[in-house]
């Protein structure tokens, strides 16, 4: 077979020069792998150049393999990391002889023993080869290139170290890009801590109840909802106790019957029929999806897998936001239910951030705020996951106009690339800590020094305060003439105007020397 291919353009995409494919991109399109092409290729370059861009990474003819499958997944794995969903459906068109013939190429060598371990592993099944006596053992996924648990375990068979961050019924992985590099050396959490220490108690208690509600607010809106001021408390409330309860089966069926406040029209619990995202033809009423749910049949195994995935990454040192990267989209891809699935995935990021004592208890981290000011990179990023798949997804229409899937699809779920969502999410977390907390905790400051000039000044009670401050906000810092005739008549123009410029000094001015 031929695997090296000369190229100006794959799949689309357009390759920064002329050059040769090489790696997973060669071995997807010579086995016609059905799985989505990388985020980022091999092509080796007739120039002598070596680069990396978004889509490509540049290498020099000396990095070029041989042309055999051996070569090319050595080189794959050496350059491109782990690609769970790539072996599978790799394996699954050899048969054990070409397997074992591949392994025996070279028996002792890292790349052999990786994938020697990654196919009695996916298929939990030996192959006819006698365990190793001797060698040292190496780990399966290389830290430098790919996020992974660090307390793997050891494979005496193979003398390999497990260390993937999941689990052979789900596991996500995710690439150390720049931008992930830069947030985790950043140490978010740490510059969280040490900007509450300096809020006073009663600010950060009042903080964190409004930050409550708002998030709980955000999250029913990024659905399109606008919920009864009850049911989005019940929600916060809810939020505020993430971290606490053990995620199980259970658990996420309670969270569900908490969502949905009216079960009249759903089937509560785990899916016993497909679904997708998307909209429905207004004329036919014909079913257009954007994304389609894993089957039903597939929905009790895979979310065994994820939690147990997550018992594996609240017990390990990986990183609290590449965790709920993992788990909560994760779970949004599987969508298990009919409805509240959205919500649930968002309260996911809040209980595994919690767990993982990125956030303090009782201290609400409001993501979901920075998700919605953010929402249409939101949607891009859960399309990078869902567009691709279609591709992938046999299909047909029932007679609800809901859909049907009619091939085998779970390894979509359980194995993929969450870079981009990590990514994301991280943004949004470093939105949180740099703006959205502080920015609240600012107001409430400045709000205090407003009621203490008008409690001096005027007497003016909690809730003419209130009012008052609003009318000021919704009308940059003027009372209108409306509300001096009315809410506010028994004040004097000569008051106004002295409310209006102490206003303007606390909460104006400072924007604007900024």
């Amino acid at each position: 077979m031929q695997y090296s291919r000369k190229i100006n353009i794959f799949h689309g995409r357009t390759a920064p020069e002329e050059g040769i494919l090489v790696g997973y991109g060669a071995i997807i399109e010579t086995h016609q792998l059905p799985i989505p092409i990388p985020d980022v290729l091999s092509l080796i370059s007739y120039k002598k150049r070596q680069y990396i861009n978004n889509q490509w990474r540049v290498l020099t003819p000396r990095h070029n393999p041989d042309d055999t499958l051996y070569k090319q997944l050595s080189f794959a794995i050496r350059y491109e990391g782990i690609n769970l969903l790539l072996f599978k459906k790799l394996f699954q068109k050899l048969n054990e002889e070409e397997i074992i013939a591949l392994i025996q190429i070279e028996p002792l060598g890292q790349y052999s023993r990786k994938i020697w371990f990654l196919y009695e592993w996916l298929f939990q099944k030996h192959l006819d080869i006698p365990n190793l006596k001797t060698g040292n053992y190496t780990q399966l996924v290389d830290p430098k290139t790919q996020y992974c648990i660090n307390n793997g375990i050891k494979s005496s068979r193979h003398k390999i170290i497990n260390n993937l961050p999941g689990t052979i019924n789900f596991c996500p992985l995710i690439f150390k890009t720049p931008k992930l590099e830069q947030h985790t050396s950043d140490d978010l959490r740490r510059q969280k801590l040490s900007f509450l220490k300096d809020i006073k108690k009663d600010i950060l208690q009042r903080t964190s109840a409004f930050l409550l509600l708002k998030d709980s607010k955000a999250s029913f809106s990024i659905e399109g909802e606008s919920p009864k001021s009850k049911r989005t408390a019940r929600w916060g409330k809810i939020i505020g106790q993430a971290g606490i309860k053990k995620l199980t089966k259970e658990e996420l069926i309670r969270l569900q019957h908490i969502v949905i406040e009216n079960p009249r029209f759903i089937n509560m619990g785990f899916r016993k029929k497909g679904g997708f995202v998307g909209e429905h033809d207004r004329n036919t009423g014909e079913a257009i999806p954007e994304h389609i749910s894993a089957k039903w049949e597939d929905i009790e195994l895979l979310i065994e897998g994820l939690i147990e995935t997550n018992n594996i990454l609240s017990n390990d040192e990986i990183d609290a936001v590449i965790s709920a990267t993992i788990i909560a989209f994760g779970f949004v891809f599987i969508h298990p239910f009919e409805d509240g699935n959205g919500r649930i995935h968002r309260y996911l990021i809040h209980h595994i951030l919690a767990e993982k004592q990125f956030s303090q208890q009782g201290i609400i981290f409001p993501v979901s705020s920075s998700i919605l000011d953010h929402i249409d990179d939101y949607r891009k990023t859960l399309e990078v996951f869902s567009q691709p798949l279609l591709d992938f997804i046999e299909w047909e229409e029932t007679e609800s106009h809901n859909v049907i899937v009619l091939n085998n699809t779970i390894d979509y779920y359980k194995y993929y690339d969450a870079t981009k969502q990590a990514e994301f999410l991280y943004d949004c977390v470093s939105d949180t800590i740099n703006n959205i907390i502080p920015n609240e905790v600012s107001y409430l400051i400045k709000y205090d020094e407003f009621k203490k000039y008008l409690d001096n000044e005027f007497e003016m009670p909690d809730r003419i305060v209130a009012l008052l401050t609003r009318f000021l906000e919704q009308n940059k810092g003027l009372i209108s003439k409306r509300a001096r005739e009315k809410e506010f008549s028994i004040l004097s123009n000569k008051e106004i105007l002295k409310i209006e410029e102490e206003f303007k000094k606390i909460f104006i001015e400072p924007y604007n020397c900024k």
